[in-house]
């Protein structure tokens, strides 16, 4: 795997995106040494002049190790095309960032993701139907992706978190600064419970050109795109054009034709985007109705041969903690460690006088609001 430093390098050389980059890796072999090509190299390699004098000034200005130290100082660590982290589905997408820079986690559950998109300027009703949406998708399990912007976004966040779900925030500047400034907690509460992602170098600041190019990866990210309150003119309409050129699915909920917050969702559902209602008609489309129950089928699963053996002695019929040893052929201290352990966990549960039964949960049917 190369240094990630390379890779860090190259996103702040101007001139230099995914599709370039990608025809540099195909030339050299590793960032490390189309970092240190020479132009003739890189000229070769079909880099144009400019590019490849911003290559040479950038090798000059930048220190390297000095950027790291940034990155590490600001919480943020780096996924790149490299990184077995990366997000599987944005690395689907047609020339997705090389570099994403992370604070909190990216798991390989947020794959069940849907991207909950909407006006700064939003309507009551467009608040209502974002915070019910956003909490009934994030209890079926479902990653809520959105922008942190006010409005819509900010609603889709708290709301996720508030269901005891995970949600990721896409910035349009660097991780390091928080834009608007009102959501500073919210964005460390996101960190907590999913995370805050951008490809923009640490210290970019937050200029209005860099919104609309993010969205792609608010879009990427998700299996969806949820536009809940819009107008003809939202920022949200772009994450749902770059959702169609992804192949994702949009979706749109209906709202007054009175209404100018509604122009864009209304517009989005006559062009062919799916009329949403209620969160089941997200999760069906997406054929997500069973998401929670997979995730706590993971959950449950036994970690090690002590947890698989106990587990199968144990039914829902209740049975005492001697009998389990016996049948275990395992030593009591350690049955009854593993079983307060695996308690914990949800995975059994006593019943009384030292019985234990699995904990069969009964399912979990998606939320329909």
């Amino acid at each position: 795997m190369s240094d990630v430093r390379y890779w860090v390098g190259f996103n702040r050389v101007q001139g230099i995106g995914p599709l370039r980059l990608r025809a540099l890796l195909d030339t050299f072999g590793s960032v490390e040494r189309a970092w240190h090509a020479s132009v003739q190299q890189l000229r070769g390699a079909g880099l144009d002049s400019r590019s490849a004098r911003n290559l040479v000034r950038a090798r000059s200005e930048l220190d390297l190790d000095r950027e790291m130290e940034r990155i590490v100082a600001s919480g943020a660590h780096v996924l790149t095309w490299e990184t077995p982290g990366y997000p599987r589905l944005l690395m689907q997408t047609n020339a997705p960032p090389p570099v994403l820079y992370v604070e909190g986690d990216l798991r390989e559950d947020d794959a069940w993701a849907v991207a909950v998109v909407g006006t700064r300027r939003a309507s009551t009703y467009g608040l209502e139907v974002t915070r019910r949406l956003s909490g009934a998708l994030a209890r079926n399990g479902i990653t809520v992706v959105s922008g942190l912007a006010r409005g819509i976004d900010g609603v889709a966040h708290v709301a996720a978190i508030e269901a005891g779900g995970r949600t990721i925030a896409v910035f349009g500047c660097g991780i390091d600064h928080i834009y608007p400034a009102e959501h500073r907690k919210l964005a460390a509460q996101i960190a907590v419970n999913g995370a805050l992602v951008s490809d923009y170098p640490i210290g970019t600041r937050p200029e209005g050109r860099n919104f609309p190019p993010r969205n792609r990866i608010i879009s990427g990210l998700s299996l969806g795109v949820l536009v809940t309150d819009a107008g003809k003119s939202s920022g949200a309409l772009i994450t749902a054009e770059f959702a169609a050129e992804q192949g994702r699915d949009v979706f749109a909920v209906p709202g007054s034709i009175l209404a100018q917050g509604s122009i864009g969702t209304n517009r989005l559902i006559q062009d062919g985007a799916k009329l949403v209602t209620g969160v089941a008609d997200i999760l069906e489309e997406l054929n997500l109705t069973m998401v929670a129950e997979q995730t706590r089928a993971r959950q449950v699963l036994p970690e090690d041969e002590t947890e698989a053996a106990l587990l199968r002695q144990l039914s829902a019929e209740p049975t005492h903690v001697d009998e389990i040893r016996q049948k275990a052929n395992l030593p009591i201290s350690q049955v009854t460690s593993t079983l307060a352990l695996m308690e914990l966990k949800g995975m059994v549960r006593q019943v009384g006088g030292m019985k234990y039964v699995v904990a069969h949960e009964p399912g979990v049917e998606y939320v329909v609001e």
